[in-house]
């Protein structure tokens, strides 16, 4: 006898059927589970399948209800096959691909030219190093069955040349990678924010570029058409700002007094104003309230002086250095509304560096003539760095030799005290030099402090010295981690404040081998503008690090940082 047909029965009994079908074929039943009847179509020669007319409807049912609510997910959702081929998309991802996507590898579809892992998940959950075992095929990882996170650049796409993909194994009953599936987010705005953050930061290092030696042969009219000319460069190609002002507050009169403007009108440029919340226009108000202003229709403003001609809104920050107003900057615009929040987030990050390069340039003190004094704080500045560069060196040659050659050790030990010494001594003479008083606590609140500053920025390292030297600490400082970890090795340090990624090594690996380099010092992490991508601020705070300090540094945040200590210093005895 031929062997019988093979018929799938989906659901319960058909009734009737039974009977005739039983004697001439093979009935498998199966529950009406769509996962369970995939499987069995997949694996088994079935001539047919039968199922009752009300198992028929709720199947349907089910497959137009999932459809349609797959269809109206916000995010782009695709079907693949283990190569990484589109199957089936919805009509998000279909929108965003070049053409039709299906039957096409994913990345050709979405038109990518670039591609970075971001992140891979075993199927355990543990997230591992992003790296593909191909890096020409980026999909290599999800095949393996580890969720992936791609960061995919599309330029055909005009209007989100930027996605994350989110690419999931989908698994057969064996374990094996049966397919993917593609949950595709639009991420340009993020991407084009952080990259714009970027340039800001990098374009306020600019501000006030110019070494120390460029800087000791310019007087004080030199320094400010320095200014003004970086500052009108990175205004008008950055911020795309036609129409500016700034102004420099005269703590003395309270004065603002015009730094520079382009699209002014005469009369505005000329115009005297104070920082008064009232009748000095918005650059008054903002001044003397230190609050951010949008003027968004200069018609029926109570507070709009005409600046620039044809102006019909205006958007206007205070410069803040360490929490105190010195000045403002204001840019005008033709449309009313011409300026959102995202603006004004913008313009805020900008102005704190460009009140750090006044500060840097000294433009809100400068005199003609130098007093004794202030000499003796140039010297100071240039001579701080080499001789931190000194102190580095001989505490990494000390760190090799300790152990093995103690003649020399003895003799490092000495050049770092004499090198220490030479800073002790100009800034005795200084005070000789000009009569001043001792120190005390009270006007210098972090007197007889030590201080480790451990940055790879110069700028940032010349700023510690100046501000923690005028609040009374010893300051030192590194470049990178390893320079920073031996000298905490060698040295009693009341605080050290490490950015948050050294140059040389990982953040927390950096923490933690300062921790253990001078156990009593309070370790606060430092930083600017960017992501804290390996997450060294959250493993900090889990290990007792109370303090995280954004740059440029507040004189109340150091000073509350170095006086308070955090919870892993508070846990030493000694």
């Amino acid at each position: 006898m031929p062997d019988r047909p093979r018929l799938l029965l989906i659901g319960p009994s058909v009734g009737s059927l039974d009977g005739a079908l039983a004697p001439g074929a093979a009935v498998e039943p199966i529950s009406p589970d769509p996962a369970e009847v995939a499987v069995q179509l997949r694996s088994g020669a079935f001539a047919a399948v039968i199922a009752a007319p009300d198992v028929v409807a709720g199947m349907l049912d089910r497959f137009r209800r999932d459809e349609l609510i797959i269809g109206h997910i916000e995010k782009g959702l695709a079907v693949l096959d283990p190569v990484g081929t589109v199957l089936w998309a919805n009509p998000v991802f279909r929108s965003s691909a070049i053409g039709d996507p299906v039957g096409r590898p994913l990345l050709d579809a979405l038109g990518s030219d670039r591609v970075s892992i971001e992140h891979i998940e075993s199927a355990s959950g543990r997230v591992v190093a992003p790296v593909a075992d191909d890096p020409a095929d980026p999909l290599s990882p999800a095949r393996r069955g580890a969720a992936t996170a791609l960061r995919v650049h599309c330029p055909a796409n005009a209007e989100q040349p930027f996605v994350e993909i989110d690419v999931r194994p989908v698994l057969a009953p064996d374990g094996t990678v049966s397919g993917l599936t593609a949950l595709v987010r639009n991420v340009t705005l993020q991407v084009v924010q952080q990259q714009k953050l970027d340039a800001l930061h990098a374009a306020g290092r600019e501000l006030a570029g110019l070494d120390a030696d460029q800087l000791t042969d310019m007087n004080v009219e030199a320094r400010v058409e320095l200014l003004k000319s970086n500052l009108r460069r990175t205004i008008h190609d950055l911020l795309h700002y036609d129409t500016i002002e700034v102004r420099l507050l005269d703590r003395k009169t309270d004065e603002l007094k015009p730094l520079l403007e382009d699209g002014m009108l005469p009369e505005a440029a000329r115009r005297v104003l104070y920082a008064r919340p009232t009748g000095n226009g918005v650059t008054g108000f903002v001044a003397a309230t230190g609050v951010s202003y949008l003027c968004r229709d200069t018609a029926d403003d109570p507070h709009y002086i005409a600046g620039a001609a044809g102006a019909r809104s205006s958007m206007t920050v205070p410069l803040k250095f360490q929490d105190a107003v010195i000045g403002t900057l204001n840019v005008e615009s033709p449309r009313v509304n011409g300026f959102g929040t995202d603006d004004l987030q913008f313009t805020e990050l900008f102005s704190r560096e460009v009140a750090a390069a006044l500060h840097t340039l000294d433009l809100l003190s400068a005199q003609q003539v130098c007093t004794a004094g202030q000499s003796i704080e140039s010297v100071n500045k240039e001579v701080a760095l080499p001789l931190d560069e000194v102190l580095t060196g001989a505490s990494v040659l000390l760190e090799r030799l300790a152990g093995t050659d103690p003649d020399a050790a003895a003799r490092l030990r000495r050049v770092l005290g004499a090198a220490r010494q030479v800073k002790d001594s100009i800034a005795q003479v200084g005070r000789d030099m000009t009569e001043a008083p001792q120190p005390t606590a009270g006007s210098h609140p972090l007197l007889g402090r030590r201080v480790l500053v451990i940055d790879s920025d110069e700028r940032i390292r010349r700023m510690a010295h100046l501000m923690l030297g005028r609040l009374g600490a010893t300051v030192e400082t590194a470049a990178t981690g390893a320079d920073g970890v031996a000298l905490a090795a060698d040295a009693d340090y009341d605080t050290i404040f490490q950015e948050v990624k050294p140059p040389d090594m990982g953040g927390y690996e950096c923490y933690r081998r300062l921790r253990a380099a001078c156990p009593a010092a309070t370790v606060a992490l430092t930083t600017g503008f960017g992501y804290d991508v390996a997450h060294s601020i959250v493993k900090a705070r889990a290990d007792g690090m109370r303090h995280v300090l954004f740059k440029p540094f507040r004189q109340d945040q150091i000073v509350r940082a170095v006086t308070e200590g955090d919870t892993a210093r508070a846990g030493v005895t000694g």
